[in-house]
């Protein structure tokens, strides 16, 4: 199976706080994610460095006309954020299930998502 990460289970895979492991299948990631990661103004070089690490396992969803045609038409119908509308759009490109603990995206009609169980605080 065929996933796509939204930008908080990343952030939540790289700190260590999901409860379980993620399912096992192929994983990719919107290049919106990385630009949200990367582009954090407190970012310190070390964490930089272990973001570019862990995305350079994965495969990167650019952004090309089905994607960009599929984010205008979320966002046109849906009235979906940017980010999330091309998020959403790189999953449908790729026949993917998008894991997310976005609620907007979770009820997305036709998107197929999972959310996460997440570690006690």
């Amino acid at each position: 199976m065929k996933y796509v990460l939204d930008t908080n289970t990343l952030i939540y895979l790289q700190g260590g706080k999901l409860a379980e492991r993620l399912p096992v299948g192929a994983y990719a990631y919107s290049v919106i994610s990385e630009i949200e990661l990367l582009s954090w103004p407190e970012i310190q070089p070390e964490q930089e460095h272990i973001w570019r690490g862990l995305l350079a396992t994965l495969h990167r969803v650019e952004v090309d006309a089905s994607v960009r045609e599929t984010a205008i038409r979320l966002r046109r119908e849906r009235r979906l954020k940017l980010p999330d509308a091309l998020i959403a759009a790189s999953a449908f490109s790729l026949d993917a299930t998008l894991l997310t603990n976005d609620q907007r995206l979770l009820t997305l009609p036709g998107l197929r998502s999972q959310t996460l169980e997440l570690k006690n605080a």
